[in-house]
Protein backbone atom coordinates (compact mmCIF):
# COMPACT_ATOMS: atom_id res chain seq x y z
CA UNK A 1 0.00 0.00 0.00
CA UNK A 2 1.46 3.09 -0.86
CA UNK A 3 0.50 6.40 0.99
CA UNK A 4 0.78 10.09 -0.04
CA UNK A 5 3.69 11.84 1.15
CA UNK A 6 1.76 13.51 4.35
CA UNK A 7 0.59 9.78 5.58
CA UNK A 8 2.05 7.81 8.22
CA UNK A 9 2.94 4.04 7.46
CA UNK A 10 3.46 2.41 10.74
CA UNK A 11 -0.18 4.18 12.04
CA UNK A 12 -1.77 3.03 8.69
CA UNK A 13 -0.49 -0.14 9.47
CA UNK A 14 -1.74 -0.79 12.37
CA UNK A 15 -5.14 0.14 11.10
CA UNK A 16 -5.17 -2.24 8.45
CA UNK A 17 -3.50 -5.23 9.93
CA UNK A 18 -6.96 -6.96 11.27
CA UNK A 19 -8.44 -7.18 7.81
CA UNK A 20 -5.04 -6.88 5.47
CA UNK A 21 -2.94 -9.97 7.27
CA UNK A 22 0.58 -10.83 7.21
CA UNK A 23 2.94 -9.42 4.60
CA UNK A 24 1.46 -6.28 4.12
CA UNK A 25 3.68 -3.72 3.23
CA UNK A 26 2.87 0.32 3.58
CA UNK A 27 4.78 2.51 2.53
CA UNK A 28 5.22 6.62 1.91
CA UNK A 29 5.84 7.88 -1.27
CA UNK A 30 8.57 10.32 -0.58
CA UNK A 31 11.93 10.77 -1.32
CA UNK A 32 14.20 12.32 1.74
CA UNK A 33 12.98 9.57 4.13
CA UNK A 34 12.25 5.82 3.68
CA UNK A 35 8.99 4.95 5.45
CA UNK A 36 7.60 1.37 5.62
CA UNK A 37 5.71 -0.77 7.90
CA UNK A 38 4.91 -4.77 7.51
CA UNK A 39 2.20 -6.59 8.80
CA UNK A 40 3.10 -9.89 10.93
CA UNK A 41 0.78 -12.48 12.42
CA UNK A 42 3.10 -14.38 15.06
CA UNK A 43 1.82 -18.25 16.44
CA UNK A 44 3.29 -17.84 19.41
CA UNK A 45 2.82 -15.64 23.00
CA UNK A 46 3.38 -12.41 22.74
CA UNK A 47 5.59 -11.98 25.31
CA UNK A 48 8.33 -13.95 22.97
CA UNK A 49 6.54 -12.87 19.36
CA UNK A 50 8.03 -9.70 20.00
CA UNK A 51 11.22 -10.80 19.33
CA UNK A 52 10.51 -10.23 15.73
CA UNK A 53 11.08 -6.70 16.53
CA UNK A 54 15.33 -8.21 16.56
CA UNK A 55 14.58 -10.07 13.08
CA UNK A 56 13.06 -6.99 11.33
CA UNK A 57 16.09 -4.62 12.86
CA UNK A 58 18.57 -6.89 11.09
CA UNK A 59 16.68 -6.87 8.22
CA UNK A 60 17.13 -3.86 8.42
CA UNK A 61 20.62 -2.89 8.45
CA UNK A 62 21.39 -5.39 6.34
CA UNK A 63 19.12 -3.64 3.48
CA UNK A 64 21.65 -0.40 4.45
CA UNK A 65 24.61 -2.65 4.40
CA UNK A 66 23.52 -3.48 0.67
CA UNK A 67 24.35 -0.74 -0.34
CA UNK A 68 26.93 1.30 2.09
CA UNK A 69 30.10 1.98 0.80
CA UNK A 70 33.24 -0.30 2.22
CA UNK A 71 34.31 2.16 4.58
CA UNK A 72 31.22 2.57 6.54
CA UNK A 73 29.46 0.54 9.31
CA UNK A 74 26.11 0.96 10.25
CA UNK A 75 25.36 -0.03 13.76
CA UNK A 76 22.37 -0.54 16.22
CA UNK A 77 21.95 1.52 19.07
CA UNK A 78 19.77 -1.38 21.33
CA UNK A 79 17.07 -1.33 21.00
CA UNK A 80 15.85 0.63 17.84
CA UNK A 81 18.49 3.25 16.58
CA UNK A 82 20.84 2.95 13.43
CA UNK A 83 23.68 4.75 13.09
CA UNK A 84 25.67 4.98 10.66
CA UNK A 85 29.09 6.11 11.45
CA UNK A 86 27.64 7.46 14.61
CA UNK A 87 25.41 9.23 12.79
CA UNK A 88 21.41 8.49 13.46
CA UNK A 89 19.49 7.96 10.37
CA UNK A 90 16.42 6.15 11.80
CA UNK A 91 15.46 3.31 13.35
CA UNK A 92 12.76 0.65 13.80
CA UNK A 93 9.62 0.31 16.30
CA UNK A 94 6.72 -2.43 16.67
CA UNK A 95 3.23 -1.77 18.23
CA UNK A 96 0.64 -4.67 18.58
CA UNK A 97 -2.99 -4.77 20.18
CA UNK A 98 -3.29 -3.19 23.17
CA UNK A 99 -5.41 -5.40 24.53
CA UNK A 100 -3.28 -8.18 23.67
CA UNK A 101 -2.22 -10.79 26.59
CA UNK A 102 1.09 -11.63 26.51
CA UNK A 103 0.51 -15.17 27.16
CA UNK A 104 -1.54 -15.80 23.76
CA UNK A 105 -0.53 -15.00 20.18
CA UNK A 106 -1.00 -11.90 19.43
CA UNK A 107 -3.32 -11.38 15.86
CA UNK A 108 -0.51 -8.97 14.82
CA UNK A 109 2.08 -7.18 14.96
CA UNK A 110 3.33 -4.66 13.23
CA UNK A 111 7.02 -3.44 12.35
CA UNK A 112 7.80 0.33 11.32
CA UNK A 113 10.86 2.11 9.72
CA UNK A 114 12.29 5.44 9.15
CA UNK A 115 15.65 5.79 7.34
CA UNK A 116 16.85 9.58 6.44
CA UNK A 117 18.03 9.71 2.74
CA UNK A 118 18.21 12.97 2.00
CA UNK A 119 19.29 15.35 4.63
CA UNK A 120 16.83 18.55 4.44
CA UNK A 121 18.42 20.61 7.03
CA UNK A 122 21.38 23.15 7.35
CA UNK A 123 24.28 21.33 5.74
CA UNK A 124 27.04 23.56 7.42
CA UNK A 125 29.46 21.83 9.32
CA UNK A 126 28.72 20.87 13.42
CA UNK A 127 24.76 21.98 12.19
CA UNK A 128 23.40 18.18 13.71
CA UNK A 129 26.65 16.43 14.85
CA UNK A 130 24.71 13.19 15.76
CA UNK A 131 22.59 12.90 12.87
CA UNK A 132 22.93 12.11 8.92
CA UNK A 133 21.31 10.88 6.03
CA UNK A 134 22.26 8.46 3.45
CA UNK A 135 23.06 10.90 1.00
CA UNK A 136 25.90 12.56 3.58
CA UNK A 137 27.70 9.36 4.03
CA UNK A 138 27.93 8.59 0.41
CA UNK A 139 24.76 5.64 -0.38
CA UNK A 140 24.79 6.91 -3.67
CA UNK A 141 21.51 5.89 -5.52
CA UNK A 142 20.18 4.14 -2.74
CA UNK A 143 16.38 6.04 -1.81
CA UNK A 144 13.54 5.69 -0.69
CA UNK A 145 12.44 2.79 -2.80
CA UNK A 146 15.52 0.91 -3.06
CA UNK A 147 15.84 1.09 0.64
CA UNK A 148 11.89 -0.44 1.58
CA UNK A 149 12.82 -3.11 -1.49
CA UNK A 150 15.97 -4.24 -0.16
CA UNK A 151 14.38 -4.29 3.48
CA UNK A 152 11.84 -6.67 2.00
CA UNK A 153 13.91 -8.68 0.45
CA UNK A 154 16.20 -9.37 3.98
CA UNK A 155 13.11 -9.82 6.23
CA UNK A 156 12.43 -12.39 4.46
CA UNK A 157 15.58 -13.95 4.34
CA UNK A 158 15.75 -13.25 8.29
CA UNK A 159 12.25 -14.81 8.67
CA UNK A 160 13.45 -17.95 7.31
CA UNK A 161 16.62 -17.83 9.33
CA UNK A 162 15.02 -17.67 12.26
CA UNK A 163 12.44 -20.75 11.72
CA UNK A 164 15.25 -22.61 10.21
CA UNK A 165 18.31 -22.14 12.65
CA UNK A 166 16.57 -20.34 15.76
CA UNK A 167 16.53 -17.22 17.63
CA UNK A 168 19.62 -17.93 18.84
CA UNK A 169 21.39 -17.18 15.53
CA UNK A 170 18.90 -13.91 15.16
CA UNK A 171 19.83 -12.62 18.45
CA UNK A 172 24.12 -13.14 17.69
CA UNK A 173 23.93 -11.59 14.22
CA UNK A 174 21.57 -8.50 16.21
CA UNK A 175 24.12 -8.12 19.09
CA UNK A 176 27.25 -8.42 16.75
CA UNK A 177 25.96 -4.69 14.94
CA UNK A 178 25.97 -2.95 18.50
CA UNK A 179 28.97 -1.38 19.87
CA UNK A 180 30.59 -3.67 21.88
CA UNK A 181 31.09 -3.36 25.62
CA UNK A 182 34.32 -3.90 26.87
CA UNK A 183 34.30 -6.72 30.09
CA UNK A 184 31.13 -7.80 29.19
CA UNK A 185 28.98 -10.49 28.11
CA UNK A 186 25.99 -9.55 26.70
CA UNK A 187 22.60 -11.99 25.80
CA UNK A 188 19.00 -11.83 24.67
CA UNK A 189 16.45 -13.83 26.04
CA UNK A 190 13.47 -15.22 25.59
CA UNK A 191 11.41 -12.07 26.40
CA UNK A 192 13.46 -10.07 24.34
CA UNK A 193 15.29 -8.32 27.43
CA UNK A 194 18.65 -7.49 26.82
CA UNK A 195 21.06 -9.30 29.95
CA UNK A 196 24.30 -7.59 30.60
CA UNK A 197 26.54 -9.21 33.15
CA UNK A 198 30.65 -7.50 33.52
CA UNK A 199 33.31 -10.01 33.05
CA UNK A 200 34.37 -11.15 36.69
CA UNK A 201 30.62 -10.04 38.08
CA UNK A 202 27.36 -11.88 39.13
CA UNK A 203 25.22 -9.07 38.24
CA UNK A 204 23.07 -9.22 35.46
CA UNK A 205 21.35 -6.00 34.18
CA UNK A 206 18.66 -6.29 32.47
CA UNK A 207 17.00 -3.80 30.36
CA UNK A 208 13.29 -4.65 28.78
CA UNK A 209 12.34 -4.43 25.79
CA UNK A 210 8.51 -4.07 25.99
CA UNK A 211 9.59 -0.89 28.09
CA UNK A 212 11.93 0.19 25.72
CA UNK A 213 9.65 0.03 22.67
CA UNK A 214 6.91 2.20 24.29
CA UNK A 215 8.31 5.11 23.29
CA UNK A 216 11.22 5.26 20.17
CA UNK A 217 14.25 6.66 20.83
CA UNK A 218 14.97 7.75 17.41
CA UNK A 219 11.81 8.96 16.67
CA UNK A 220 11.15 12.90 17.18
CA UNK A 221 7.26 13.58 17.90
CA UNK A 222 7.03 16.98 16.40
CA UNK A 223 9.53 16.28 13.46
CA UNK A 224 7.56 13.03 12.51
CA UNK A 225 10.90 11.45 11.67
CA UNK A 226 14.22 10.86 13.22
CA UNK A 227 15.87 13.20 15.61
CA UNK A 228 18.10 15.95 14.66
Amino acid sequence: MRLRESGDAFAHACRVAPDSGAGTLVYVGRFDLAEFAVVLEPSEPLSTARRAFYVAMVALTDALRAYAPPNKTVAIEWPDAVRIDGGLVGGGRMGWPPPASEDEPPPWLVFGAMIRTVAMTDPGPGAHPLASALDEEGFGEAGAVQVTESFARHLMRAIDGWQVDGFGRVAQDYLSRMPRERQALQRIDDRGDLLTRRIGSDRTKRKELVKALAAPSWLDPKLGGPRL
